[in-house]
């Protein structure tokens, strides 16, 4: 057996052993449940050597699709899971909306919509195309449903832009982006119900948000229930965290164009579509772009400001081909550089935040350490535009940290230690993926 067979095997292994019978858990402790955004990357690995369960990993999340279009964030297995996990059911309290799925218990917000890319990825490597064209027919009105209620319900000013109301939202939780809106909420003991946490029993306290942090997220919960999911009520009532996201509204422009492009393959009408993600890709590149640093970089619609704090997702307009040909270049300049990462043979990967940025850290959860999800947009949005010897070393890199480090959640930008949870799934598809795409 060569090694990159072996590197397949225990790849497939992990996901094995996180698959639950109905779809996969990040990991098996820290994360019991299923994740929205995680399930995408994960069926895109599926893909490529079980057709069957990739289609039932998108099927199990859109099952617990609200009535609305919204699909949560969480979809929690209540079935021989005695896993602790904060915050549960009980905590979010789904009931108390109309539009809330009767047969699941879920939370109530979502993740970046990178359903259609992945359900149209399913479809490009299906190993039985009959089949899989079903399928396509079977979840086109559910992403057509999904895409509309986030126009519907998270672009309030019509500009094509949505803005995300819980750093849960972005899948970057504890990224550095936030910080400045979460430390101008105001809050006093009585704002913050009383919780529990789970996560800091399993993991490292220095890997985690801080409690300050956890206050926020846990008050903004809090405020979104007490208006029983009413994305009206919630905005108009001010709820203080109104982001418009570089990454989610990016990964919203490629999935409406892969949502065309299924309309296509169905016959059904594209334009809807496509003009979705024309519209949001102007208004990325007119509200979002930071002409100084060359890099996207977040709004916070709630203070009426842009967020100066360059992440990683920045670049992930590459991977929509948002940016022009110029713009490209000056953002690879900037992202080849000590500011990021020098792309070459030395190089651990892309950290997921600056590394002069004063909120970095090696360690703690997006402020600093390796993503292989966030590489891996990047290595596309690097072929796109034709800058293959840095593809290059971002793909090998996506290689050697599982091989050489575990299948950890995430990883250390300098000595590429594993951190977070071992075993996780979107590291082992997306690994997959890699090693497929490149034989």
């Amino acid at each position: 057996m060569t090694n990159t067979q072996q590197l397949d095997q225990a790849a497939m292994a992990v996901l094995e052993k996180n698959w639950t019978g109905f779809s996969t858990k990040p990991t098996p402790a820290l994360y019991p449940h299923q994740w929205s955004w995680d399930s995408a990357f994960i069926a895109m690995g599926y893909a490529h050597y079980n057709q069957a369960r990739a289609e039932q990993e998108l099927r199990s999340l859109f099952d617990a699709q609200w009535l609305d279009g919204r699909v949560p964030h969480i979809v929690f297995n209540t079935i021989n899971n005695d896993r602790p996990y904060f915050p549960g059911p009980d905590f979010w309290q789904i009931h108390r909306s109309p539009d809330a799925p009767p047969d699941h218990q879920t939370s109530g917000i979502v993740q970046p919509p990178v359903h259609a890319t992945a359900v149209l990825h399913v479809y490009k490597y299906a190993q039985d195309r009959t089949r899989s064209l079903a399928f396509l027919r079977e979840m086109f009105p559910k992403l057509a449903a999904w895409h509309r209620w986030l126009y519907s319900a998270l672009d309030p000013l019509n500009e094509g832009l949505i803005y995300i109301h819980h750093p849960w939202s972005s899948g970057q939780d504890n990224s550095p982006m936030w910080d400045r809106a979460l430390q101008r909420i105001e809050l006093t003991p009585d704002h913050v119900p009383e919780y529990t946490r789970v996560d800091l029993t399993l993991v490292d306290a220095d890997e985690r948000p801080t409690k300050s942090d956890y206050d926020c997220y846990v008050y903004l919960v809090d405020f979104m229930r007490q208006r029983d999911y009413d994305e009206q009520r919630i905005y108009e009532d001010g709820i203080p965290f109104m982001v418009q996201d570089v990454l989610f509204n990016t990964l919203l422009v490629q999935a409406n164009r892969d949502l065309a492009l299924i309309a296509g393959l169905i016959g059904e009408d594209a334009e809807p579509y496509l003009s979705w993600a024309e519209n949001t890709a102007a208004a990325i590149n007119d509200k979002l772009w930071d002409p100084v640093n060359h890099i996207y970089i977040d709004y916070d619609l709630y203070h009426d400001e842009p967020i100066h704090a360059h992440a990683l997702a920045g670049f992930s307009p590459l991977f929509a081909r948002i940016p022009d040909e110029e713009r490209a270049y000056s953002m690879v300049d900037y992202l080849n550089s000590s500011r990021f990462c020098h792309i070459d043979e030395a190089m651990i990967a892309a950290p997921s935040y600056t590394r002069v940025g004063s909120a970095f850290s090696h360690s703690r959860y997006w402020r600093g350490p390796v993503w292989i999800n966030m590489n891996w947009l990047l290595w596309q949005g690097l072929t796109h535009y034709d800058f293959s010897p840095y593809a290059n070393r971002l793909r090998n890199t996506i290689v050697e940290l599982p091989s050489t480090r575990g299948f950890y959640e995430y990883f250390h930008p300098v000595n590429g230690r594993g951190y977070g949870a071992p075993d996780f799934s979107w590291t082992a598809s997306l690994l997959l993926d890699v090693l497929y795409r490149s034989e």
